[in-house]
């Protein structure tokens, strides 16, 4: 790959995982009404533990979701532990089929009026070799509304599918020349050879590389630290987002979230949808 191309990947990349603002619009509260814009910052981690999984993360505008899945047979079911899984709770019934008719009902994107790509960042739970290749079968049915890496180019699409968890998966996604999922690297991959075309994220727990909890002043030093990943990560044409951040609502997580926010990290991670939702509106 020639600089240019790397270049032009990159650049493709960021596009479509950040999107672009269309015409001024509103996210829908529901599948075709309309409400308030969407969160770009807003990541739903474990989404399937909510009463509502999918529909409460973008009632309240998150661009962000994050199911886990396991491989039991051929199919994908959603859950946090295997022994709490249910046959009825698959990624298909949970989020496929109600992201598909969502998109076709909203002229091709999640939230309506908006040239926005969402997110759906699949945490992959059993072992991550033989779950992603029945993964990609089951995007490249849906591919109509997923972004997809094919001829060197990346082509945008309603939602990207972003594969974390087991890092397995690794080895039979560089081996796609048409690719529907992409990798979700970790800060050890900051330094990787793999471009943004294949790792557009780079994800790490904030506890192995902070100590400040948002309580008093950040260090200086773990400041400086924080915003050079992000420049790092932002001048290769990659996205950031930390999880095991606090989440209990309070001043020490507002001061944290405004600090990742300050440092330009740019997804916020949360099990508290309306909190997170309620600070990005009031900044």
């Amino acid at each position: 790959m020639t600089a240019c191309t790397r270049r032009a990947a990159v650049l493709s990349l960021g596009a479509a995982l950040a999107g672009t603002l269309a015409t001024p619009a509103f996210a829908e509260d529901s599948a075709t009404g309309r409400g308030k814009p969407p969160l770009r910052h807003a990541h739903a981690h474990n989404d399937y533990e909510h009463q509502h999984p999918l529909t409460e993360a973008l009632s309240h505008g998150f661009n962000s979701i994050e199911p886990d899945i396991w491989l039991v047979g051929d199919q994908l079911l959603i859950g946090h532990d295997a022994d709490k899984l249910d046959p009825r709770r698959t990624l298909e019934s949970l989020y496929l089929d109600p992201l598909l008719r969502r998109v076709r009902a909203n002229g091709g994107r999640v939230y309506r009026g908006y040239d926005l790509t969402v997110q759906l960042l699949v945490d992959i739970k059993s072992p991550g070799a033989p779950t992603y290749r029945e993964l990609a079968r089951h995007l490249h049915r849906y591919r109509s509304m997923f972004t997809v890496y094919s001829g060197g180019r990346v082509h945008r699409g309603a939602l990207t599918a972003v594969i974390s968890g087991d890092r397995g998966a690794r080895g039979p996604m560089e081996r796609e020349r048409v690719r529907y999922g992409f990798y979700d690297g970790r800060l050890t991959d900051l330094d990787g050879r793999a471009p943004a075309s294949f790792c557009p994220l780079i994800s790490d727990n904030w506890g192995q590389h902070f100590s400040w909890q948002g309580v008093g002043p950040m260090p200086a030093r773990e400041r400086a630290e924080l915003r050079r990943i992000v420049r790092k990560a932002h001048a290769a044409g990659r996205q950031v987002r930390f999880w095991a951040t606090p989440d209990q609502p309070g001043p020490a997580r507002d001061a944290l979230w405004r600090e990742l926010l300050a440092a330009g990290v740019d997804y916020l991670n949360t099990d508290d949808l309306a909190g997170l939702e309620a600070f990005l509106r009031a900044h």
